[in-house]
């Protein structure tokens, strides 16, 4: 069978707060409703986003992700970022919601990508659907897995802590391209 379509369902806290964050990235409101139960529909040319409220939501705490695969991740994430510094003055790289810079995931098999936290603390994470090459010197590798804590999990200390071991021990031999791009993901991490 073909034409299935998959819509998350993600939860926030507040249905009105989700909408507003979206349409600073281009998407429209196609449905809402407050009851009985607090839910908005929202689409981005052919990308569908749903989401459900819950009282008392804490968006620290929330799961809620989903991967959406782009054939011009490039274009998607220009067009997310001048929607957020139209609307911030700047990108938007700390904190909840924030958007990450796009990167080549190791834990996506090698696809590039980047991910958006929203206001309900869900992860839309973006991939391309082209494969990157894997980084085959020590600090590409620890870039690499630096970018799995600190985009892909969150986990911004453990990050910095690998790609400054790293840097540390790799520099005088390391290429100056893996260098430049360490140091830039490395104070990109301190920023946040």
């Amino acid at each position: 069978m073909a034409g299935e379509v998959t819509t998350p369902l993600l939860p926030c806290g507040d249905v009105d707060e989700i909408a507003e964050f979206y349409a600073m990235l281009g998407f429209e409101r196609t449905y809402r409703q407050l009851r009985p139960n607090p839910y908005v529909a929202l689409r981005r040319e052919d990308l569908h986003l749903h989401f459900f409220g819950m009282p008392g939501f804490d968006p620290e705490q929330s799961y809620g992700t989903c991967l959406v695969q782009v054939p011009d991740l490039g274009a998607l994430f220009e067009a997310f970022a001048a929607g957020m510094r139209a609307a911030h003055g700047k990108l938007l790289v700390k904190g909840i919601p924030r958007m990450t810079r796009p990167r080549v995931r190791k834990n996506m098999g090698g696809l590039t990508g980047f991910s958006v936290v929203d206001p309900g603390g869900n992860w839309i994470r973006i991939v391309s659907r082209e494969q990157a090459s894997l980084a085959t010197t020590k600090l590409g590798r620890a870039l690499e897995n630096a970018v799995v804590q600190g985009d892909s999990r969150g986990d911004v200390a453990q990050a910095v802590k690998i790609l400054s071991a790293a840097l540390e021990r790799e520099r005088a031999r390391a290429s100056a391209a893996d260098v430049a791009a360490a140091e830039a993901y490395l104070a990109e991490l301190r920023e946040s």
